[in-house]
């Protein structure tokens, strides 16, 4: 039985390790797409070059507003202009989401963002934003949680609390300060507060993960066993930072900037409550096994390790 969990470690690992060959670990595949109005309701659009897999907007289509007619990347909607409702076919697929960045001729510009299960927007024929705002909450919510539950370090840090603290009550203080912290430079970042160049933020996310690890295996009662909320919001601080990047690929309408602000920290904090509860469901399901406690170590060494790997790369990325 311990040898078949090691293997499910292990295969965790090689995917993790797989996944951090680019050296940033937590971004959320995002296709985006560019329209350009060159005179009124006629568009030049395009893919941004910006995606990583190009490759995979084949799976994308494009479903434009019935009066709008595509010829390859001219689009060409008459005197009603770019009004409607316009959707994507194919997100889940090879990206998770797309952002849609339209630039009017009037010099002002409109940001969309379309999911899986909000793959249909409302276009006004201009830069003028009447989405509702439960339009707005329901998409941010739900990139919130998609982000954490894609962001692999960002959980790797809440499993190295998890076996920092235990699951007792000084648990629920730790994760409220981390929660805390990066809730404010998430805020203070997405508002133009507080900027700080992406790599060294990347690189300090996957150093605290190894902190953390460290402090795991440390026998001693160390501060950051007495204290752990500290610890939590300290590094919460530098997490924060990393959400507020992807928050910035996404885009902000900036209509309703603290609807999805607040939304997108929302589902943050329900991604990262889901992954608390499966833990704790899976430890309430397999603490009464003769030869459990044996794992824990293998598996800090595993996170420390993954997170030693994700370090190396992304110090090396600054250098380079």
């Amino acid at each position: 039985m311990i040898k078949s969990i090691n293997m499910i470690w292990l295969t965790l690992f090689s995917i993790l390790t797989l996944q951090s060959s680019g050296a940033v670990a937590h971004e959320m595949s995002m296709a985006e797409m560019e329209l350009r109005e060159t005179a009124h309701g006629e568009f030049f659009w395009q893919w941004s070059a910006t995606n990583d897999k190009r490759a995979g907007t084949a799976d994308l289509k494009p479903r434009w507003p019935s009066q709008c007619l595509a010829e390859a990347y001219a689009l060409r909607c008459g005197e009603k202009g770019l009004a409607g409702a316009f959707s994507i076919d194919g997100i889940g697929k090879s990206y998770s989401a797309a952002l849609v960045k339209v630039y009017w001729i009037d010099g002002q510009s409109s940001v969309y963002t379309l999911t899986k299960s909000q793959s249909t927007v409302q276009l006004y024929g201009s830069a003028q934003d009447r989405r509702s705002i439960s339009e707005i909450a329901s998409a941010y919510t739900l990139l919130g949680i998609e982000h954490i539950l894609t962001g692999f370090d960002h959980l790797l840090f809440v499993f190295g609390l998890l076996f920092l603290v235990g699951f007792q009550r000084k648990l629920f203080w730790t994760i409220t300060a981390f929660t805390a912290a990066h809730s404010l430079t998430l805020a203070s970042a997405a508002l133009g507060l507080l900027t700080l160049r992406s790599p060294p933020v990347e690189a300090s996310i996957a150093l605290s993960i190894v902190l953390v690890a460290g402090e795991s295996l440390n026998k001693r009662e160390t501060l950051s066993k007495r204290w752990p909320g500290m610890l939590a919001f300290l590094f919460g601080l530098v997490h924060g930072l990393g959400f507020a990047g992807a928050l910035k690929e996404i885009g902000l309408p900036q209509n309703y900037l603290p609807t999805a602000l607040l939304t997108f920290n929302l589902g943050v904090e329900i991604g990262q409550l889901m992954t608390v509860l499966t833990v704790w469901l899976i430890w309430r399901s397999i603490r009464n096994w003769s030869n459990v406690v044996r794992l824990r170590t293998p598996l800090i060494y595993g996170i420390g390790s993954i997170a030693a790997y994700w370090s190396w790369m992304r110090i090396m990325a600054i250098i380079s």
